[in-house]
């Protein structure tokens, strides 16, 4: 996998043989990242990836100006990994890796952040329920996105903080505005 875009744009990360995490495509995350670019200025912005899987996401916020990106990720080798990545990437001291079950975090976490982006694994159950455990939460700033991104048999259009759903392949972003 590469970063897309910011200073690091080009950069490789390659997970290890048998790596068990399925990233974000290039494709999408481009995608994705066009959205972002004309509606958050990324400098400054402070970020929660939640379910890291291989800290793709974190890495592109971290690397077009976040000043702080925290990745959750339970598997300890995924953690591992993406804190290796990070440190040799030199975005050690932005991007913050928390070896925590999400759904935990999520109720125990006290920090804000300007946005929420999930990608939990698309066979997880309950999946559908976790718009709500994040937007009833305070870790969404008023005003601001919660992205989850999944599989195409999800729809999310008739929740109440439904902003638009963008499609890239099999991969589909269901945007959300707290309010």
């Amino acid at each position: 996998m590469r970063i897309i875009g910011g200073k690091l744009k080009g950069k490789s990360v390659i997970p290890p043989a048998g790596y068990k995490a399925r990233p974000t495509t290039d494709f999408a995350r481009e995608g994705l990242f066009n959205v972002l670019n004309n509606e958050y200025e990324f400098e400054g912005l402070s970020v929660l990836d939640l379910f890291g899987g291989t800290g793709a996401i974190s890495f592109e916020f971290a690397s077009r100006g976040a000043s702080e990106v925290y990745c959750v990720e339970m598997s300890p080798a995924n953690a591992s990994f993406i804190r290796t990545a990070a440190a040799s990437l030199g975005l050690g001291n932005v991007v913050t890796v928390v070896r925590h079950n999400v759904f935990d975090f999520i109720r125990i976490c006290r920090k804000s952040f300007d946005l929420v982006f999930a990608d939990p694994p698309y066979a997880m159950e309950g999946l559908a329920s976790l718009p709500d455990k994040v937007l009833e939460s305070a870790i969404v700033r008023d005003g601001m996105y919660f992205i989850l991104e999944h599989p195409a048999d999800y729809s999310f259009a008739g929740h109440p903080f439904f902003l638009k759903e963008k499609k890239y392949g099999n991969v589909h972003f269901s945007f959300f505005e707290k309010k």
